[in-house]
């Protein structure tokens, strides 16, 4: 993975009137910390740390003229609605040295017709060098049929990275795709466990009176019998 250089300012200001004049500035607060040194509070350009944060494990070298620092992300702060870069914590890193990260999964292939691929966790956790962070992890469900799986142990790591997971985690499962009648009785048990009612279609009414003047026939007893019925008597 390359390194991607950020200019930085040392930041003195603090509380939420500086953070909201830093964020007009379109720049986001941020600070460093790792390896028991203080942490360093510092001012970072907004659209290049959103650029650099497309990927989630990106590996940025903090330039702050004085000293460099070299940092991966560890909890990056959003804007709910509008999805800007509130605030980042970067942890230190050092060349060499080895971090635990979350690798998301990309699935390709195409599994046989008529089944459903479930991606039962988009990420996974590996121990890698702090230079040499995956970007992500392929998995393909190529010709996969109904009851296949992919464990964690499946996936495949590239050299000097390790599973951080247990083997046996179940990253795609691969089921049958359920039937139009198993579909509506899912949603009809759905809605009535959920109280809701619908109105009789015009359909519905004219088949249920159609049935009720077929039981109202043969219930009615043809005049003949009744003839015979009364003679007898």
């Amino acid at each position: 993975m390359a390194e991607i250089k950020i200019a930085a300012e040392t930041r003195t200001e603090f509380g939420k009137g500086a953070a909201r004049r830093i964020r007009r500035a379109d720049n986001v607060p941020a600070v460093l910390y790792g390896h028991g040194s203080d942490p360093v509070h510092v001012t970072l350009p907004g659209h290049q740390l959103m650029l650099a944060l497309k990927n989630s494990n990106a590996l940025l070298t903090i330039d702050l003229g004085t000293e460099v620092h070299l940092a991966i992300p560890k909890q990056v702060q959003r804007d709910p609605i509008r999805g800007f870069i509130e605030h980042a914590d970067l942890l230190i890193v050092k060349k060499g040295e080895k971090v635990t990260v979350d690798v998301r999964i990309h699935v390709v292939g195409e599994a046989i017709s008529g089944n459903l691929v479930i991606l039962e966790n988009s990420t996974i956790a590996v121990e890698a060098e702090a230079t040499h962070i995956p970007e992500s992890f392929e998995v393909t469900v190529e010709g996969l049929d109904a009851g296949d799986q992919i464990h964690a142990r499946d996936v495949v790591l590239p050299s000097g990275s390790t599973l951080a997971v247990d083997e046996d985690l179940l990253i795609v499962n691969v089921t049958a795709a359920p039937t139009a009648e198993q579909i509506e009785a899912e949603l009809a048990e759905a809605e009535a466990e959920a109280g809701i009612e619908h109105e009789a279609t015009d359909a519905e009414v004219a088949e249920a009176a159609e049935a009720a003047e077929a039981d109202a026939d043969g219930d009615a007893a043809p005049e003949g019998e009744a003839a015979e019925s009364s003679e007898s008597e």
